[in-house]
């Protein structure tokens, strides 16, 4: 097994304990370690990427798990902010339907894509959703953070819940568009 395979694997076994720290109500700061270990295996998400193209080091294996550990890790985060409120209800439940729907109808696609022997390419749109997506979830965990265990000046708590909302938002929005962009530019997967 290479270097980026193991680097997804260690995303993979990353998450439980981002799900861990950030339940543990009994841990202190336990929401910010969390925080810590979803930036690293995000950071995980790049290097791997980065080492395999730059290495050659792409394998079938690789194009499996590197989608999944992505796509756990992404869901696990954006679940854990809407069900202890972060994102105010309903619209986080909204918002988990549209992004974990994307996934999963996308991934589909993809899948008779390839048994079409079409690659679908990423886009622009998926780029800046997965970009939004790292800012948002990072910030909805310290504003859960700081609503629930910290007292902090309410100014900055503001300006983090804006930006975290704001984020979760474009995020969304990217998400409906590269969804939509991926199934336009790929129609004739769906002929025949």
């Amino acid at each position: 097994m290479n270097l980026p395979n193991k680097l997804s694997l260690l995303r993979i076994f990353l998450i439980p304990v981002m799900l861990f720290f950030y339940l543990a109500d009994f841990v202190p700061y336990g929401k910010v370690i969390a925080l810590a270990v979803f930036i690293i295996a995000a950071f995980t998400d790049f290097l791997d990427g980065k080492i395999a193209r730059k290495h050659n080091l792409v394998t079938n294996l690789g194009k499996l798990l590197d989608p999944i550990a992505d796509k756990l890790l992404v869901m696990s985060g954006l679940l854990l902010v809407v069900i202890d409120y972060t994102i105010p209800h309903p619209y986080g439940v909204l918002i988990a339907i549209i992004i974990i729907g994307r996934e999963l109808l996308i991934s589909a696609f993809r899948q008779i894509a390839a048994s079409h022997n079409i690659v679908m390419a990423a886009d622009m749109f998926g780029k800046i959703k997965t970009f939004t997506q790292d800012i948002a979830i990072p910030v909805l965990f310290l504003v859960s953070f700081f609503t629930y265990n910290v007292t902090i000046n309410s100014t900055v708590l503001l300006v983090l819940q804006i930006i975290g909302y704001v984020s979760i938002g474009l995020a969304t929005l990217f998400t409906i568009l590269s969804g939509a962009n991926y199934i336009i530019k790929n129609k004739q997967v769906l002929k025949g």
